[in-house]
């Protein structure tokens, strides 16, 4: 029987809060300052120190994404948040400094390379599907753990195959600390204080952060003096190779190692999270769980599933998708306007904060049917999903360049998952949906796992 309380949800602000009352909520769960009228309307504005706007408006979303994308960068807090982590990357780069990255790296994200990459995706998704055996019947398992270790086995198997020196479990803990650490709004960010005024916690992050990129650092100078890239060429060997097709321009070291920690960072936690959610959804949902292994075991039998059953697992992929809706990583991003400008009606003003309330725009009941209801079958016709009303990934140029291999891996250890194992929900162990730079199940994901029985929903 399905939970009262599934799925569970963030609540949502009902009255206004000032900017100290914003502030604590947000270093909180930055999702828990959204207003819950943002889930009926196409935009709301505001101001809590500085102008904002928060848009749900698909028309507004495409001019903000697509047609008039250099009048909506990034903004300074997201930049100032993350740049000491990953530098001048893809993800914080703007024009053609962002191009010209751009058009180096996407060759090595063709459908071809991650076909290739995807047996690392198996071996991980059967390593999983191993350590589930001991707890299977007997006890929970904090499955949000499971999937954090097992996609970071697979980006850290395609980024440094083969590399014995580099020091895996020493980025993902420097990873963990700079997020728990200093990636939470201070009250300089909330004033619109200028980005060279400190914020302490930043402060406070450089060791793990240096430690982290000279270990990356020394990864790519010894994969380049050898000169020898992998019998099956992994993600550093492609950017090695790789070369900007317009001007011929490469990547050095440093812009390597920047790009490289951003995939590894979003190429991990991510689809950790996509697959965690999922897990907890189709744990509370027995009819749902019951189609997705009836599908999972007839396509896959007693192996594990490949890049090329993908196509085959339809339901799976609208778990995944319908999970990504629900609990989108990248819950809530934000941009600054650059010129003066009118959306949906509304005057917007050079430096206003425009955010996009990711999780607020799958959530809003003029676009969605039944928003806070759990049903996969919603996607079955993508078609029918208006465009810009579902972000998991971004949209228009600077769409997530690594959407379809993260879809891949979701697929594959997903669907291995549900067909060796049934799990299901442990009372009292809901996970809370909370924001810090992605969207987490604080408390875990805890699961009994029990060996799923074939053709026995």
């Amino acid at each position: 029987m399905v939970q009262s309380d599934f799925p569970v949800r963030v609540p949502l602000v009902t009255e206004p809060m000032g900017v100290l009352k914003s502030l604590q909520t947000a270093r909180r769960n930055v999702l828990e300052i959204l207003p819950e009228i943002a889930t009926r309307q196409p935009m709301v504005s505001g101001r809590t120190g500085k102008r904002w706007h928060m848009v749900m408006d698909p028309e507004a979303l495409n001019t903000i994404l697509r047609d008039k994308l250099a009048d909506y960068p990034k903004s300074t807090v997201t930049k100032d948040l993350l740049r000491p982590a990953i530098g001048e990357s893809l993800f914080i780069a703007e024009g053609q400094e962002w191009m010209w990255q751009r058009r180096t790296a996407a060759p090595s994200f063709s459908h071809r390379h991650v076909m290739a990459l995807a047996p690392v995706m198996s071996a991980a998704a059967e390593r999983a599907v191993q350590r589930l055996e001991a707890a299977a019947g007997k006890r929970a398992v904090n499955m949000f753990d499971e999937m954090v270790q097992t996609t970071f086995e697979v980006i850290s198997d395609v980024t440094f195959s083969g590399d014995e020196g580099f020091d895996r479990d020493g980025v993902h803990h420097a990873i963990e600390a700079y997020i728990q650490s200093t990636a939470k709004i201070s009250l300089g960010d909330m004033l619109g204080l200028p980005s060279w005024v400190p914020r302490l916690s930043r402060v406070r992050s450089g060791g793990a952060l240096t430690d982290m990129q000279r270990v990356a650092d020394e990864a790519i100078q010894r994969r380049r003096a050898s000169g020898q890239p992998n019998a099956a060429p992994d993600l550093l060997d492609l950017l090695l190779a790789g070369a900007d097709p317009e001007s011929g321009r490469q990547m050095s070291t440093e812009e390597l190692r920047d790009n490289l920690l951003t995939f590894i960072v979003a190429g991990h936690e991510t689809t950790a999270l996509s697959l965690s959610w999922a897990l907890y959804l189709v744990a509370g949902d027995p009819r749902v769980q019951d189609l997705a292994r009836a599908e999972a075991q007839s396509v896959l039998g007693d192996r594990v599933a490949g890049a090329e059953d993908v196509p085959n697992l339809p339901y799976i992929r609208q778990i995944v998708d319908e999970a990504l809706r629900m609990y989108p990583p990248a819950a809530l991003v934000s941009r600054t306007a650059l010129k003066a400008d009118r959306l949906c009606g509304r005057e917007v003003r050079p430096g206003d904060t425009v955010m996009i309330p990711i999780y607020a725009l799958h959530r809003n009941n003029l676009l969605w049917d039944d928003p806070d209801a759990f049903r996969p079958e919603r996607f079955a016709d993508r078609k029918a999903i208006r465009r810009y009303a579902y972000l998991p990934f971004g949209d228009g140029p600077r769409i997530c360049i690594g959407a379809s291999f993260a879809l891949t891996e979701a697929v594959i250890i997903l669907a291995t998952l549900l067909s060796r194992y049934r799990f299901d929900p442990v009372p009292g162990r809901d996970p809370k949906p909370v924001m810090i730079l992605t969207l987490r199940p604080e408390g875990g994901v805890w699961l009994q796992p029990d060996v799923a029985k074939a053709n026995q929903p």
